[in-house]
């Protein structure tokens, strides 16, 4: 458990947090969620120690340890990535080497009975303890599981990590961390560098995961699957709601109906006070009367609410000028980056106004394909583009491209042609660009405010095909939420690459997954693909084991009696510890209510007094809590690990 105390963190005069408390307890799922600039990365950097609260404490047991996965990290390291991964084991790894010194000291000796041999047997013996106690004699396995999960090939784990991007060096950034086993891990936008597989293997890991997890992240789909808590940063308070990301904006939504209606409330009483005063200011009959509601004025609590973000894009794509049926063909396409082979003998057609999403692991050819269309890269077979298509592109890095010393304005009124040219103004208005922000140089905007920027400019000419690499890549959930619902009206050919499954959710209608140098075709929107893989991975799953049973299946009717006997017997026994498991699970979730109702009590003594006159009752009540818990997780993790022999059994 982590209690932050009555922190403080100010910026240029105003409070990011004042006075904020809450306690991070032993299994939580938080999402920290605020506006951009509420101080979500800022609130990671004091809980992991990296930045001093002005006022306020961090308060942990001693020896618990963190790990912070930040948003932006430069690895530069010679390793290989699977030594780098290791690096995580560094007590194991000195304790093995001990292990060999030892091991080579003792064979060189032969006092086998003085007091100095056996005080190196003793040290050798302890050593060994700590390292199988430490799991060292998993650390292989551990490690190719973890680097298997985020993408990495076994093929990939001896080359230099100095060949990879920077977002494959994040995600051994990300693997380190998870092979450390922290008691609390603290991720800052840990999808931005993931694809859709890795993705869903690292929130199966976070689920189950024994420790502790907090996140902040713009995917909406991940902190569902994720989360379980849901803090909010707002004018330098926090509220805490025990949810979800998609039930927190619901009671989101509640809590501000609420605030906005003792707001108004409150402002309308106070216009009537200061009428009062402003009438009666110079009327001595009335100085009391004017003086007490002076006083009252001050005293008053004044209830502050955060103005809502109206501001989001706002814009439709033109209409898409006349185009053949046949958008794109391909027949026998390959790419290779010299002796790398990327894409093999692809063969596909695109009609007009499909809507394509491009799937697949980092580095399977996505990215490229999306080039070879758009006439950007060389290539080997046929690609044919149909009758008057037009291509608007959007690339990973569209914002790069952009002339660094030119305004706002300038970016755009100098690609504006026909009627854009009155209406440039209008136009950056729609993408949150008004007043002096338009006379901004580019190279001083943010990420997300030159994407707004990159997006502006290809509304500027009418196209009737859209190629998208990645573009929520920057943008906050409301940007996405408009984008989505542009596109879904855009009445061209979409083809778009992304790992946002809550964005591609019923915007597409096939699916191209990129995958051993080749492509498949799905029917559907992202949920069908990802429902389709999953099916046919058990069904592939399915066919190894029946094959594997053919072997030894007998063809006797009274051994498959048996056989059939046995496994009804086996599905009982598997109903039954299922029954207590869900009864165990009841009695955890009751228990850690309850603790979480006292830690809110030991949290703010000043509202709860009473509780506190029985003296230590209620911290005694809390330790037994916490005891009787820990009981009832060591049988829970026994029952699971029955049900798993009894289906191991049936297998």
């Amino acid at each position: 458990m982590l209690s932050v105390n009555n922190i403080s963190v100010h910026f240029t005069g105003t409070y990011i947090f004042d006075e904020v408390s809450f306690l991070i307890n032993d299994r939580d799922r938080i999402g920290l969620v605020g506006k951009n600039g509420a101080g979500k990365t800022t609130l990671l950097n004091v809980i992991a120690g990296e930045m001093e609260p002005e006022k306020g404490s961090i308060a942990s047991p001693s020896g618990q340890s963190i790990g912070f996965l930040k948003q932006e990290m430069n690895p530069n390291s010679p390793r290989s990535v699977l030594d780098e991964a290791k690096l995580a084991f560094a007590e194991m790894l000195a304790l093995d080497k001990q292990v060999k010194k030892l091991t080579d000291e003792l064979a060189e000796r032969t006092d086998f009975h003085s007091q100095d041999y056996l005080k190196l047997i003793t040290k050798l013996n302890d050593c060994h303890e700590r390292f199988d106690l430490l799991g060292g004699q998993n650390i292989e396995e551990n490690v190719e599981k973890v680097l298997g999960g985020l993408g990495f090939e076994r093929k990939d784990f001896t080359r230099p990590l100095t060949e990879f991007s920077s977002g494959w060096q994040m995600r051994v950034e990300l693997a380190k961390i998870l092979l450390r086993k922290p008691d609390i891990i603290l991720l800052d936008e840990p999808t931005n560098h993931l694809d859709i597989e890795s993705i869903q293997w690292l929130e199966d890991f976070l689920v189950s995961y024994p420790g502790a997890v907090v996140l902040v992240s713009h995917d909406r789909a991940f902190l569902d699957n994720v989360t379980n808590r849901t803090i909010e940063i707002t004018l330098g308070k926090i509220y805490d709601y025990k949810a979800s990301y998609s039930e927190y904006e619901l009671l989101q939504a509640q809590r501000r109906e609420k605030e906005l209606s003792g707001f108004n409330n409150q402002q309308r009483e106070i216009d009537q006070i200061e009428r009062f005063i402003e009438r009666f200011r110079y009327k001595n009959t009335k100085s009391k009367q004017v003086q007490s509601r002076i006083k009252k004025l001050g005293k008053m609590d004044r209830i502050e609410i955060e103005d809502v973000d109206g501001s989001a894009i706002r814009f439709r794509f033109p209409p898409s000028p006349h185009s053949g049926k046949v958008t794109v063909e391909a027949q026998h396409l390959s790419k290779s980056y010299g002796s790398k082979l990327v894409l093999k003998d692809l063969v596909f057609e695109i009609t007009k106004g499909e809507k394509i999403a491009f799937v697949g692991r980092n580095g399977e050819g996505k990215t490229t394909l999306s080039k070879v269309i758009v006439g950007d890269l060389p290539y080997d077979g046929i690609l044919k583009l149909g009758h008057q298509v037009s291509i608007g592109y959007y690339a990973q890095n569209q914002f790069e491209m952009l002339d660094v010393e030119k305004t706002v304005f300038q970016t755009i009124d100098d690609v504006a042609s026909g009627e854009w040219r009155t209406k440039v103004r209008g136009l950056l208005g729609s993408f949150l660009f008004s007043g002096e922000d338009i006379e901004k140089k580019v190279k001083i905007l943010s990420g997300g405010e030159k994407a707004r920027l990159s997006l502006a400019k290809l509304l500027l000419n009418p196209v009737n095909m859209l190629v998208l690499d990645e573009p929520t890549n920057h943008l906050d959930m409301r940007s996405k939420d408009i984008l989505k619902n542009a596109l879904l009206q855009y009445d061209g050919t979409l083809i778009i690459v992304s790992h946002d499954r809550d964005f591609l959710s019923g915007l597409t209608e096939k699916v191209f997954e990129f995958r051993n140098k080749t492509i498949k075709e799905y029917i559907g929107d992202v949920t069908d693909f990802l429902e389709a893989r999953k099916l046919q991975h058990l069904n592939e799953l399915e066919k190894k084991k029946m094959a594997a049973g053919s072997l030894l299946r007998m063809d006797a009717p009274s051994q498959n009696k048996m056989d059939y006997e046995r496994r009804k017997q086996a599905e009982r026994e598997q109903r039954k510890v299922k029954s207590r498991i869900e009864k165990s699970e009841e009695n955890i979730s009751e228990m850690e209510q309850k603790i979480a109702e006292i830690d809110k009590k030991l949290s703010h003594p000043e509202l709860y007094k009473a509780d506190f006159k029985s003296g230590g009752d209620l911290y005694q009540a809390y330790e037994k809590l916490k005891k009787q818990l820990e009981t009832e997780m060591g049988a829970w993790e026994k029952l699971h690990a029955e049900l798993e022999q009894l289906i191991n059994q049936t297998e």
